[in-house]
């Protein structure tokens, strides 16, 4: 079983118009590691982790799931017009 964590990072700086550079820069790591979170082909370590829900200011569990978030518009009930 592989371990995948889900994460929010491209939403989270597209709301807030950060770049990849920028986010990198604050959080002292290369900017290609912020490509690697998003994609989901590298896990942060707790540390990280911690230091990303703190830049944005929400906790961890906005941001990283071991379940795939929903997708925006998904609903359950259907709005009758």
């Amino acid at each position: 079983m592989s371990e995948v964590v889900y994460n929010r990072i491209a939403m989270l700086r597209a709301e807030r118009g950060i770049s990849r550079r920028e986010l990198a820069d604050a959080l002292g790591v290369h900017y290609q590691t912020i490509g690697y979170l998003e994609r989901g082909e590298y896990s942060p370590s707790l540390y990280l982790a911690l230091r990303i829900a703190e830049f944005f200011e929400v906790t961890v569990e906005i941001i990283f799931s071991t379940a795939p978030f929903p997708r925006i518009g998904d609903s359950s009930s259907e709005r009758s017009a």
